[in-house]
């Protein structure tokens, strides 16, 4: 299928976001999906991701979330992401400016997007369920953070969460107060745990040779490929490309 991409410019967190869309063949209106990254920043594996969800037929945004900036060193990374985890309205509001971008796409069918968030893109999703935004599924890999108390029963929609065994960023007392902040919400969730793998092992290693990764983080080709089913698993069953017969 032929996709056509584009990329966006626009105002959020006092920066200006420079994300990526692409659409499918056609010209009718379709599911969308924004793909948020990881603290990293947005970069060429999300963008690919977003490509490829175009390829299946989806209206697809992968968003920035650091004003342009893709971070090599970790400290610099820190130090930007963790105020934004610790402050979700901040979070909410990068989330709300990359779905008004997506819902202004004449291609993209309001009543039926989801989000699919790596990281510190998956809290990004979270904290817009958690906000009441109307979506229809969220996937968050690596991304398990709790909200505040009570918001998770403002989400709407199925969420799916995939972490690592092996992963100390996220390590099973975490996932644990995940697991118990949605099913207490009576949330539709699951939490698949990769075993073996580390943090943010879905992403392949980058080409530039000069960043360091932090401690607990490394790429598992088997698992990044599961994960990448699933996540297409759950946007078919629940932003099916093709509406269900009346």
């Amino acid at each position: 299928m032929t996709v056509t991409t584009r990329t966006v410019s626009y105002p959020a967190d006092g920066l200006t976001m420079v994300s990526h869309l692409a659409l499918p063949a056609g010209d009718d209106r379709r599911p969308a999906v924004l793909v948020g990254p990881e603290g990293t920043g947005l970069n060429d594996f999300q963008r690919r991701r977003a490509d490829a969800l175009a390829e299946l037929g989806y209206v697809a945004l992968a968003f920035d979330i650091h004003g342009g900036r893709w971070f090599d060193d970790p400290q610099e990374m820190l130090a930007r992401c963790l105020p934004l985890l610790e402050d979700p309205e901040r979070l909410r509001d990068i989330g709300y400016a990359a779905l008004d971008v997506l819902l202004a796409e004449p291609r993209t069918d309001p009543g039926r997007v989801a989000v699919v968030g790596y990281g510190t893109g998956g809290a990004v999703g979270l904290e817009l369920g958690r906000a009441g935004v109307d979506l229809r599924a969220i996937a968050a890999v690596n991304g398990l953070i709790t909200g505040r108390p009570g918001e998770a029963a403002n989400i709407r929609c199925p969420v799916w969460a995939g972490v690592g065994s092996e992963d100390p960023i996220q390590p099973p007392a975490q996932r644990d107060a995940f697991a118990a902040e949605m099913q207490a919400a009576d949330v539709d969730w699951r939490l698949v745990v990769y075993g073996g793998a580390l943090h943010a092992f879905h992403h392949p290693p980058v080409e530039d040779a000069s960043q360091v990764l932090l401690p607990g983080v490394g790429y598992h080709a088997r698992h990044a490929a599961r994960a990448w089913h699933d996540v297409v698993g759950l946007l078919a069953e629940c932003v099916p490309l093709e509406p269900a017969p009346v």
